[in-house]
């Protein structure tokens, strides 16, 4: 059920600040939650893209020039919106409990750029969907900047190969039909076994296998604090549950960010 977006009450805060306080190593796993309030549309919920448009999955733009060529011209649309966003308060409260050690990392369904560009470094982003702000090739993973296949789609009409395999260029993103890297499971699943915290903000928890990597940490002695608009399957295990937007409550609890 989705609650009132106005702040949360202050009894709720305190509690928060003080889980956090007690806590050495804070993991976070967050979701289109924290960036929708940046003004990036989600693509599940009603009204979101995938309502709007069948995604195009990994066999089709493997199979179809013309499924690649529609994938390109959709990602291009995408990723100019993605650029006028900004990081949210919540990004950049995040990004300070990096800053300041209490939190070793940042588990992201997320693939818009937004926690690189709130100063998080990027060995610190565990990217489970890939990002959009690049692209690669899907055999050999070399990277390519997307203004570079731009330039090449609309000079020659074709989707450009990589130089150094001549494999299929895409962005690099897990599209659906896609398998999810899994080293980058292995190394979230590892980060939520050791954390004493973890941290969800904005998703519903509900795309597996990452939807998961919580209950790890959970299974092993961590505390839960979710913080989304609406429940989720792990509510239950949950120590707090603050069904509001991200940024109403770090508004609060760090009045220093807004």
């Amino acid at each position: 059920m989705r609650q009132d977006d106005g702040a949360p009450a202050p009894q709720a805060i305190d509690r928060l600040r003080s889980v956090l306080g007690d806590a050495a190593r804070t993991i976070a796993f967050t979701g289109a939650g924290i960036s929708t309030e940046a003004g990036i549309p989600d693509f599940r919920s009603p009204g979101g893209l995938w309502s709007q448009m069948e995604p195009i999955t990994f066999q089709e733009f493997t199979g179809s020039e013309a499924a690649r060529l529609e994938d390109w011209r959709r990602r291009f649309v995408m990723n100019e919106q993605s650029a006028r966003a900004k990081p949210t308060i919540a990004h950049r409260a995040l990004s300070a409990m990096v800053g300041d050690g209490r939190m070793p990392a940042i588990i992201t369904q997320n693939i818009d750029g937004l926690h690189q560009r709130s100063g998080v470094e990027g060995e610190r982003i565990i990217e489970l969907h890939g990002n959009a702000t690049y692209g690669h090739c899907i055999d050999c993973r070399l990277p390519m900047r997307l203004e570079d296949i731009r330039r090449h789609i609309e000079s020659k009409g074709a989707c450009p190969v990589c130089p150094s395999c001549g494999g299929l260029v895409k962005a690099a993103v897990v599209s659906f039909g896609e398998q999810m890297p899994p080293d980058l499971m292995t190394k979230a699943a590892g980060h939520c076994r050791d954390a004493d915290l973890i941290l969800v903000i904005g998703t519903s928890l509900l795309v597996q296998p990452a939807a998961s990597l919580p209950r790890h940490g959970v299974e092993n002695g961590a505390r839960l604090v979710i913080i989304n608009r609406q429940s989720t399957p792990l509510d239950g295990w949950a120590d707090m549950v603050l069904n509001h937007s991200s940024d109403s409550v770090f508004a609060v609890l760090m009045p220093q960010l807004s």
